[in-house]
């Protein structure tokens, strides 16, 4: 019975097959818009701590002054120095690595090419510390560490920008006033969350760069980076009270440094993220109320349309039930057409926005499955009304419907 019925409301969909693409548009609309919504947001959220873990494992970030960011109140913050680091690595435990940074801005020239980078000097600490791999090369020895020998190691844009398709290992780069050999090539990261290129950078060995560049010994900020299963929170407790002791701050003074844990921005941005997602996909399943209110109304002009057609059937036999039936289930089917086009449209949309976008394309099955079952609830809640007033007509009264 219920085959036939499914037939029957086929032929009729057929019967009347631009008005019922039309009808169905608004759920296709809705469910593909709340798909992509959420297969976006998915890939965003994804990208988003790639992003961050890709600036490194379990990565904390000393730095002077207590705000972060642009106009960040560093005025009367000192600098660290070698010995903060060294008593960070000798009294914390839980550490897998620490590196010093000291960075300057410059122009570097190779033959006619030149080109205005980032150098960061570091330890090859700094390579655990930020996930940072070689692509070709070899990091610092003990003795370009030890003496601040002009080494270093360059990021991929430096490397295109430079050299091109030349090979940069053991050649000499122009820094300022000094000559700089190139022992390596770092594996290229891409862009930051923030936009920023991670791979327009140059490592050198800090007392190199303290020395030619910065004309000083302090250090600008200190990378740690935590042993696998460390809590955090406890590292940067234990972090923030040697600080203060070293730095002289009794219990009435804030402090003047700040340590950021790129877990827990990580954990911000993520669930930032989703709840942005959440709220897109809110508005986008507005469409599908909108759609829902199509296919009731497309329903009760059938109804009318169909009136002698209803009454013919009651009066032959027909049970109310099974005229209800009939209705409800062609409600369903369009609607259920419009959830399966919906999926398809949002799985190419979804596809192409992500490439665009470059964030991952993340198929969750779960959603595509609640979107299909949202789209058939919105049939027999929308489609019931119109069903429920055909199968109460009277059979007299519909068959003299002109």
């Amino acid at each position: 019975m219920i085959g036939s019925i499914i037939m029957l409301a086929v032929r009729q969909i057929r019967r009347n097959l631009l008005r019922s693409i039309l009808t169905t548009l608004g759920v296709v609309i809705g469910v593909a818009a709340v798909i992509t919504m959420v297969t976006l947001g998915n890939g965003a959220t994804q990208a988003v701590s790639d992003q961050i873990s890709s600036l490194g494992s379990n990565l904390m970030i000393l730095r002077p002054g207590q705000r972060l960011g642009p106009g960040r109140d560093t005025a009367g913050a000192p600098n660290f120095k070698r010995a903060d680091l060294e008593a960070i690595r000798s009294q914390i435990s839980g550490i897998e690595a620490i590196s010093p940074v000291q960075s300057a801005n410059v122009t570097v020239i190779y033959n006619t090419q030149n080109w205005s980078t980032s150098i960061i000097g570091t330890t090859n600490e700094y390579f655990t510390t930020n996930s940072w791999t070689l692509k070709e090369g070899d990091k610092f020895s003990e003795q370009d560490e030890r003496s601040g020998r002009a080494v270093c190691v360059i990021g991929e844009t430096v490397r295109k920008n430079l050299f091109g398709n030349l090979t940069p290992i053991g050649e000499s780069i122009r820094i300022k006033q000094f000559n700089c050999n190139v022992i390596g090539v770092l594996k290229s990261k891409g862009q930051s969350t923030m936009g920023n290129d991670q791979d327009d950078i140059i490592l050198m060995p800090i007392k190199a760069v303290q020395r030619r560049l910065s004309g000083t010994r302090d250090i600008r900020n200190i990378m740690i980076s935590g042993k696998t299963g460390t809590d955090s929170a406890s590292l940067i407790q234990q972090i923030s009270a040697l600080m203060r002791e070293r730095r002289h701050l009794d219990s009435t003074e804030d402090d003047n440094f700040n340590l950021m844990d790129t877990k827990q921005i990580a954990e911000t941005m993520s669930g930032t993220t989703k709840i942005l997602t959440m709220l897109l996909s809110a508005v986008a399943a507005v469409s599908l109320l909108v759609g829902g209110i199509g296919i009731m109304n497309i329903m009760l002009v059938s109804v009318t349309e169909r009136t002698k057609e209803i009454g013919t059937r009651l009066a032959i036999g027909a049970l109310e039930h099974e005229v209800l039936l009939q209705f409800l289930i062609e409600a369903i089917v369009l609607s259920a057409l419009g959830g399966i086009c919906g999926i398809l449209l949002a799985a190419a949309a979804s596809w192409g926005l992500a490439i665009l976008m470059e964030v991952p394309f993340i198929f969750n099955v779960q959603i595509n499955l609640l979107a299909f079952a949202i789209s058939v609830l919105i049939g027999v809640f929308f489609g019931f009304f119109p069903a429920r007033r055909a199968a109460s007509l009277n059979p007299i009264d519909a068959l003299r419907h002109e």
